[in-house]
């Protein structure tokens, strides 16, 4: 059987598509600003991610909302060994 769709690596991501992300919803009661954060992590190249936290930014959003944990994207971000320019990326937009 052949496959339906390949696997598309460092695809190139237009400035609509990264700002697409600020219209992110959550489907339970998790902080939006910390899902729409999360999931353009887990999502973007890391130069893509650069540009979404200036937007995401410019929008209001909060850069160190939380989840019902109490834990920030920038903490996720360094549980994860290979995600320091991301962290860097959280960081020097003041993320704490």
């Amino acid at each position: 059987m052949k496959k339906d769709k390949e696997k598309v690596l460092d695809e190139a991501w237009t400035d609509e598509r990264v700002r697409g992300f600020l219209d992110i919803q959550s489907f339970d009661d998790t902080n939006r600003d910390f899902h729409m954060l999360l999931k353009a992590y887990q999502s973007m190249r890391a130069e893509d991610f650069g540009k979404f936290i200036n937007y995401f930014l410019e929008a209001g959003h909060d850069l160190n909302a939380t989840d019902g944990d109490g834990q920030s994207v920038l903490s996720i971000v360094q549980q994860h060994r290979r995600s320091a320019e991301y962290a860097d990326l959280l960081k020097a937009a003041g993320a704490a």
